[in-house]
């Protein structure tokens, strides 16, 4: 479980195999506080750390994680967004996260302080204005809606401390609906209050 609060933006340093992937991400602070079988969020993906040397994580990733993310895509020199899982104690500053991936969407319009992302519907239809979504890990609040895209303010300190404020128009992003909103929609649909 996450927050969507990223710790670090690390730098992939290697992209090996072809069915599963094994990532190497230099993030030398998640690194210096992470062990072997940890969990981490990477991008908004929940993955293993199989290793940890010297400032740098090691992942792998398999076909099911690299088709319904943006892990896929990732080259070699590519900044991706690191949170380590939630310990017990821990402030929850953003919402719920599971680390795993809804859809991709995609940039329609970023001006710096708006992003605007197209989304499926899978996704938009957990979505309400002020409600929250993870956007590559980075938990978000909801601006407002239209037919087949959301926008969201970045202030910016996330654009600082996150990859969001790199992002530009065609971009695709990692996209987590808010699991609360599923549960709901799952107890009603189960009690005959909704149809899904």
């Amino acid at each position: 479980m996450f927050t969507g609060i990223v710790c670090e933006v690390g730098r992939v340093e290697a992209v090996e195999g072809e069915e599963t992937v094994h990532l190497r991400v230099h993030a030398p602070e998640t690194a210096a506080n992470a062990n072997r079988g940890d969990s981490i969020s990477i991008s908004g993906v929940c993955l293993t750390a199989v290793e940890v040397v010297d400032g740098v994580l090691a992942f792998d990733a398999v076909p099911e994680t690299l088709s319904c993310s943006t892990l896929g895509g990732l080259e070699t020199g590519a900044d991706v967004n690191l949170e380590p899982a939630l310990r017990a104690g821990e402030p929850l500053g953003g919402h719920l996260v599971q680390g795993h991936v809804d859809a991709v969407g995609r940039v329609g319009h970023a001006d710096g302080d708006v992003l605007e992302i197209e989304a499926p519907a899978e996704v938009l239809r957990y979505c309400v204005e002020k409600g929250s979504i993870a956007i590559d890990g980075v938990s978000m609040t909801i601006a407002s809606l239209s037919d087949g895209s959301f926008t969201v303010a970045v202030v910016p300190h996330t654009r600082e401390v996150t990859t969001l404020g790199r992002l530009t128009e065609g971009a695709e992003v990692n996209l987590e609906a808010d699991v609360l909103a599923k549960y709901v929609e799952r107890l009603l649909g189960e009690r005959g209050t909704i149809s899904l």
